[in-house]
């Protein structure tokens, strides 16, 4: 006696079937829908259990559960994940939260002589005091682990970007003053005045650079020998200078000066 199914059957409408169509040949979906997509077409056809694993290469269990969660729920949902699916992550939302906090502080704060995390420093730090701060699961966190739980946070505790901090009240005060002279000078210019009983100069300055002499004369580069011009390790500190610039804003004229040695 032939084998008889029990199991109900698949009835779809003219818009299940049109969207399920064209998603069971998608090369852009994930290959799981596209397969529960070709499951669900073909059992709506009359096709068996098994004639359906062999034809998609699967096994039986993978597509009965398909079926039965297209007839208990729907075939929209059939297509999706249940809750809970998949394998639990090892560590905690806690867990990685913590981490962060941690890379967000610096490693003097907690004892260390370091200025800046490594990855290396970061997860020692996280393995000896896991424990202690109720996150057990980190007992065996790996650098690679670290870096990963900072990149999805875009968190680069390794890395120094440099910032301005807005310290002065009046800066832009001070800074459309210094705007004005510069249109001024150029108003001045247009209208014609007596430059020989007129001067603004534009004045600035760079301390602390240092007086350094080599000890050695510079080598040339040899070619198939010495790339680079060598240069002595060694060095004579003369102190520091101060470069000092002032510039004609309608002669342009630079004059340049130097103070002696500090």
């Amino acid at each position: 006696m032939p084998f008889v199914s029990k199991r109900p059957k698949l009835k779809l409408t003219e818009e299940d079937g049109a969207w399920l169509q064209p998603l069971s040949q998608s090369r852009s979906e994930a290959a799981g829908r596209v397969q529960r997509a070709q499951i669900l077409l073909r059992y709506h056809t009359g096709e068996t259990v098994s004639t359906i694993a062999t034809a998609l290469r699967t096994h039986r269990p993978r597509v009965e559960r398909c079926i039965a969660k297209a007839l208990e729920l729907g075939v929209r949902s059939a297509l999706q994940d249940l809750p809970g699916r998949g394998r639990r992550p090892a560590l905690s939302a806690e867990a990685r939260a913590w981490v962060v906090a941690l890379a967000c502080q610096k490693p003097k704060e907690l004892g260390y002589a370091q200025e800046l995390w490594t990855t290396r420093l970061l997860a020692k730090h996280v393995r000896k005091h896991s424990s202690g701060a109720g996150h057990p699961s980190l007992q065996r966190l790996s650098r690679g682990t670290v870096s990963k739980i900072l990149r999805a946070q875009a968190v680069q505790p390794h890395k120094i970007r440099y910032y301005l901090e807005q310290r002065d009240p009046d800066f832009e005060t001070k800074m459309k003053q210094v705007l004005h002279v510069y249109r001024q000078v150029e108003i001045w210019h247009r209208v014609g005045v007596p430059w020989e009983l007129t001067a603004v100069l534009s004045y600035d300055e760079k301390p602390g650079i240092q007086a350094l002499e080599n000890t050695a004369p510079d080598l040339p580069p040899v070619p198939g020998q010495h790339a680079a011009v060598g240069r002595d390790h060694e060095y004579i500190r003369h102190g520091t200078l101060s470069l000092l610039a002032g510039i004609d804003l309608e002669r342009r004229g630079l004059g340049l000066g130097a103070r002696p040695p500090s």
